[in-house]
């Protein structure tokens, strides 16, 4: 069953800078919430029965536009997606109403046993099919059209027979699901692969593309010496990803924009600091889209 995709503006995230919420920022962001103009939660960190974990994710919903990113779906995965993780994922979105949910193109478990990952897929054909069942199994368990985020991948499976970004332009088209792009992802695979980001932003669906995401990586040599890039979420954004951000914004327009960070987490006022910069990159990006 096709459903629209949570716009990028009024219904959906504000056009804004978010920020993935730790429990140390808390206290300080709730006691001032123009720091930030929306906030991320990972579904999996209250997934709980009830208890302070509900009450912090009460107090969360009810003083921001809320994004909820799953990482357990397995949306990739070679098996029907997991009942009591939907149930859970439902219960947890009708309790908070988000103004998004998002998942990743990837696979993190297999026949019961989940892992601490998230795993590529082959672009393929077969993989095709089994990713949009699963997206529509999903919004039509969960009652809403979530966003699906482009993987950061370290290797290229040889069978795999489209572009990533048709292969999820043509999920898109076929669930009705919006698309996460997420900037730091792209980066560390285009420079891993090759790739031209410019050609792959060509190719992707960006009208379907309802939020972005900025993150850190590392660099680190391969078996063979060569340079690899890690999404590691532990470092502050690089001027390339941020550079990269810029070009989306002046080709393809403004969107909710959120700066990840889950290892080494900084102080907030250095994560402050970020979401302050990504507000110049859109201004300096939609001043060279109206030039």
């Amino acid at each position: 069953m096709s459903k629209p995709i949570p716009s990028p503006g009024p219904g959906g995230l504000p056009r804004g800078v978010g920020i993935g919420l730790k429990r140390a920022h808390c206290e300080a962001l709730l006691a001032d919430p123009s720091l930030v103009d929306f906030v991320e939660i990972h579904a999996e960190n209250f997934m709980s029965a009830g208890g302070p974990n509900l009450r912090l994710l009460d107090r969360i919903a009810d003083t921001w536009p809320l994004s909820i990113h799953g990482v357990g779906l397995s949306i990739g995965g070679a098996g029907r997606l997991d009942i009591e993780h939907l149930q859970k994922l439902r219960t947890l979105i009708d309790r908070s109403s988000p103004a998004s949910f998002s998942e990743h193109l990837a696979w993190s478990s297999h026949g019961g046993v989940y892992f601490n990952d998230l795993l590529p897929v082959a672009y393929d054909s077969a993989t095709l099919q089994r990713v949009i069942d699963n997206v529509n199994e999903a919004q039509d368990f969960l009652g809403l059209a979530l966003l699906l985020e482009n993987p950061s991948t370290y290797v290229e499976l040889s069978h795999s027979s489209w572009h990533e970004a048709e292969f999820l332009k043509e999920i898109a088209r076929k669930t009705g699901c919006g698309l996460l792009l997420d900037v730091n992802n792209l980066h560390v695979s285009c420079q891993n692969h090759g790739w031209s980001a410019q050609d792959w932003l060509a190719r992707i669906a960006m009208d379907r593309v309802g939020e972005i995401h900025v993150a850190g990586h590392e660099q680190i040599s391969d078996g063979n010496g060569q340079a690899l890039l890690i999404d590691s979420h532990g470092s502050p954004v690089s001027v390339e990803v941020f550079e990269l951000l810029q070009y989306v914004i002046a080709r393809d327009g403004n969107r909710p924009v959120l700066v990840e960070r889950d290892n080494d987490i900084p102080p907030l006022d250095d994560l402050l600091l970020e979401t302050d910069h990504v507000r110049h990159v859109i201004a300096h990006a939609e001043k060279m889209q109206v030039a």
